[in-house]
């Protein structure tokens, strides 16, 4: 039986490398990956899925009206799949998570999604949220503190390096706009020292 795992962190800890690297594993046994990325990140060129490290890959594009499990399913009648690996999968849908998990139910393929588990607030993205609940099995992938503690928390910074505490919780951005804290050194620049 298939499983729906889910590989979480903060950022830089190496999600989208972990994910290449995995498809590359797969590939070079011969068996077929199907790659998915979101629409709304549009840090790269679209429908490529790229490392910090300068890895990549293309990869379908996913939106608020994609039906994951009936797009896998008709690439399945056309040929052979042995994982579905999804990058960035914090901006997955319930209904998305749901559909991958009927990937790995009903058609046997395994689900490996990579993705942050909160936004630079603190709070839980919708796609971690259900992967959490959901995944057979999740896993974190450690990134690192300036302090050298393990970094579990995002924050994200203005156009001055000046902690932003409101806003949309999804304002695509890379090194440029986000570093990776310690739950303490989180709470001391979200929150502020003296709280």
């Amino acid at each position: 039986m298939s499983k729906l795992y889910f590989y979480y962190s903060s950022m830089n800890a190496g999600k989208s490398t972990n994910l290449l690297q995995s498809s590359f594993n797969y590939r070079e046994r011969g068996l077929n990956t199907i790659l998915y990325t979101p629409e709304v990140d549009d840090r790269h060129e679209r429908g490529k899925i790229r490392s910090r490290i300068g890895l990549e890959s293309d990869a379908n594009l996913f939106n608020e009206s994609t039906n994951l499990f009936e797009e896998v399913k008709l690439s399945l009648e056309k040929q052979a799949c042995h994982c579905v690996m999804v990058d960035e999968a914090q901006f997955l849908t319930k209904q998305h998570v749901f559909q991958l998990g009927e990937v790995a139910d009903r058609l046997d393929v395994p689900v490996l999604a990579f993705g942050l588990r909160t936004d630079f607030q603190g709070e839980p993205f919708e796609g971690s949220k259900y992967l959490m609940a959901w995944a057979d099995d999740f896993r974190e992938i450690k990134a690192i503190c300036y302090c050298g503690r393990k970094a579990t928390m995002v924050v994200r910074m203005n156009e001055a390096g000046q902690v932003v505490t409101e806003g949309a919780q999804i304002e695509i951005g890379g090194n440029d706009k986000y570093v990776s804290f310690c739950r303490k050194h989180f709470k001391e620049r979200f929150y502020g020292e003296n709280r």
